[in-house]
């Protein structure tokens, strides 16, 4: 062979394969599902199939992604995580104990997040969430504190990560430090490093995308969180309207950007065992995913999307004995186990001597019972049990989950749904079930075998170029 022309060849594989090398993702979206195991995203599936009467799937945007795989998630020191330390694995790429944000298990050493290494490259920053912004999974990306609970402190960590976009419903504990002690308000402290506060989308909308961002729900909303999806209303922030949100400020200039998007609310819903308002919960991620999707199929050698999870919250199992599955029946149900028990509670005061039938008809018409839906002998009788307490004895009761306490009438409702609806719970706290991996774009290729938690984000760092600290 020629040695000039071998020289050329040479040259040639040369530079294909340093421009192959190269190839980085210039936008990256890392999408959380709270709570969100491999069995709420098939319910979510099944049930969206049930609708229209199918015995099958439709699936969900990211689960038609070309690569997906499983990964494991115990924390340093437990078999089962919390948000704290899956937060934190998913973040920094190292494991810590439960409660621990960002730091070692000691609560000494700070570690670095792949939001943090984003920014250093010179690309924009962005955390949203449906729940307050100094919760566990979103206060990894930007904070460094050794308990999930200082949620004023962890508020205050916004300002030293100098991010460009941060949304939620709010903040817990803008005016108490982890002390307990009342002092300045956060507010005015994140305004002078040079945030601008916005209180719904009207506020964004004229807001300078330019500017430093933070979105939050409207003044005399909740700060906690953004209502359930199943419960949200028109003029309700919801979370896709934040991811939208966020892509149009981060996409500012041509620096390219980095967006965490967490859907808090499925763990919420999976900790109260409440079936239906967990599913809306999955295809409202869904919807945000989908912004993050359509921004992609504009960028495709540009962009990576991740979407996955920090652990898995109750062990939901789909189908519960019959080989039929009845998850349509769901569909009756109209609101929250959570908003159901406000429902409840204004009912028993306006008809403190109810009848049974009267309770009867009342939750046929919120959850579908006795119209449409057969109750088993033992759900029935449990719930008369309930009324009589309720409405004879004059005794309330409640049922208490993580984020929620409910009135018992409402738990066991919701109970007896899900056992007709062919759903089932094995806890209300997380279990230890693989969380799932769902990958497209540039790099998503090296998300193809079974991982630990941490290596997530240490795979976003190397398809990125970055060096992981």
């Amino acid at each position: 062979m020629n040695i000039k022309f071998l020289n050329v060849l040479i040259a040639l594989f040369l530079f294909v394969g340093s421009a192959f090398a190269q190839k980085q993702p210039k936008y990256i979206f890392f999408m959380i599902g709270d709570g969100m195991g491999l069995n709420q995203v098939q319910a979510a599936e099944i049930y969206k199939a049930s609708l229209d009467n199918k015995n099958t799937v439709y699936p969900t945007v990211f689960s038609q992604f070309p690569y997906a795989t499983f990964a494991t998630s115990h924390s340093l020191s437990h078999g089962v995580t919390d948000s704290g330390a899956g937060g934190t694995a998913l973040a920094v790429g190292y494991k810590t104990k439960n409660g621990v944000i960002a730091m070692d298990s000691a609560g000494v050493k700070s570690y670095k997040s792949i939001a943090y290494l984003a920014k250093e490259k010179g690309m924009k920053v962005g955390i949203t969430t449906s729940v307050s912004i100094d919760h566990a999974t979103p206060a990894s990306f930007f904070a460094n504190q050794p308990d999930r609970d200082m949620y004023y402190e962890i508020g205050l960590d916004i300002i030293k990560s100098k991010f460009d976009f941060f949304a939620g419903s709010g903040f817990l504990k803008p005016t108490t430090n982890a002390k307990k002690e009342e002092v300045q308000s956060i507010f005015p402290q994140l305004e002078k490093a040079g945030y601008k506060l916005l209180y719904g989308l009207d506020d964004f909308k004229k807001a300078n995308k330019s500017d430093k961002l933070i979105l939050m729900n409207k003044k005399g909303t909740d700060n906690v969180s953004l209502k359930y999806a199943i419960d949200q209303k028109p003029g309700d922030l919801n979370l896709a309207e934040i991811t939208s949100a966020a892509i149009e400020t981060l996409g500012q200039g041509n620096h390219g950007f980095f967006l965490m998007v967490e859907g808090g609310k499925i763990d919420w819903a999976s900790h109260s065992n409440d079936g239906a308002t967990a599913i809306h919960e999955v295809l409202d991620f869904n919807n945000a995913v989908q912004k993050a999707y359509d921004f992609y199929k504009k960028h495709p050698e540009e962009t990576l999307i991740i979407v996955t999870a920090d652990h898995e919250t109750g062990g939901i199992g789909v189908g519960n004995g019959s080989s039929t599955l009845r998850v349509k029946n769901l569909e009756n149900q109209k609101i929250s186990q959570e908003a159901l028990s406000l429902l409840i509670n204004d009912f028993r005061n306006k008809n403190a001597s109810a009848s049974w039938d009267q309770l009867k008809e009342f939750l046929g018409q919120q959850l579908g019972l006795w119209k449409t839906i057969k109750l088993s002998d033992e759900d029935n009788e449990s719930l008369h049990e309930a009324y009589e307490k309720s409405f004879v004895e004059h005794k309330n009761e409640t049922s208490k989950s993580l984020y929620a306490t409910s009135d018992k009438i409402a738990s066991l409702a919701i109970k007896a749904l899900n056992k007709a609806s062919s759903i089932s719970w094995a806890s209300g706290s997380h279990s230890a079930a693989y969380i799932p991996v769902f990958a497209i774009g540039v790099g998503a290729q090296e998300f193809n075998k079974k991982m630990d938690n941490v290596d997530i984000p240490r795979t976003v760092s190397k398809i990125a170029g970055w060096q992981h600290p």
